[in-house]
């Protein structure tokens, strides 16, 4: 049986999540008082550890919601995290540890405590369900 897939387009490179930063109209803003988003370091560190490959980084323009400060989705097969306020540059190590953690286990591990601090849901307002965690996945054939 010849099994087709449900998408008319493949890609040669295959990720584990894709990691958006967002450097729009509010998120590191400084002249605007919002804490600064380090895109030299994240860039530097990502491309110096080789994460590319594995976990695709993109500093984007708005992500929204633009009442939360710095934001940062990460997407997988599976789900869409968004985190929100990442305000020091500790919390964007904490980020690029969990990234180079994916690549060296090439599987996605679930957040680590310094960032599940940051999550939001930006579909539903606070009183709704809250989003699942990237969780533990066993590796792909």
């Amino acid at each position: 049986m010849c099994h087709r897939s449900a998408f008319p387009m493949q890609t040669k490179r295959v990720v584990l999540a894709q990691v958006s930063v967002c450097l729009g109209c509010c998120c590191g803003a400084v002249e605007r008082g919002k804490p600064a988003v380090p895109v030299d370091w994240i860039k530097k560190e990502w491309k110096e550890r080789g994460l590319k490959k594995s976990i695709q980084l993109t500093i984007s323009g708005c992500l929204g919601p633009c009442d939360l400060p710095n934001v940062v989705s990460i997407s997988s097969q599976d789900e869409t995290v968004w985190l929100g306020t990442l305000s020091k540059l500790e919390d964007y190590a904490v980020l690029l540890e969990w990234a180079s953690a994916n690549a060296r286990a090439r599987r996605l591990l679930p957040l680590p405590k310094g960032l599940t601090e940051f999550r939001f849901n930006p579909f539903r307002n606070g009183d709704s369900i809250a989003v699942s965690g990237l969780s533990q996945r066993e590796p792909r054939s």
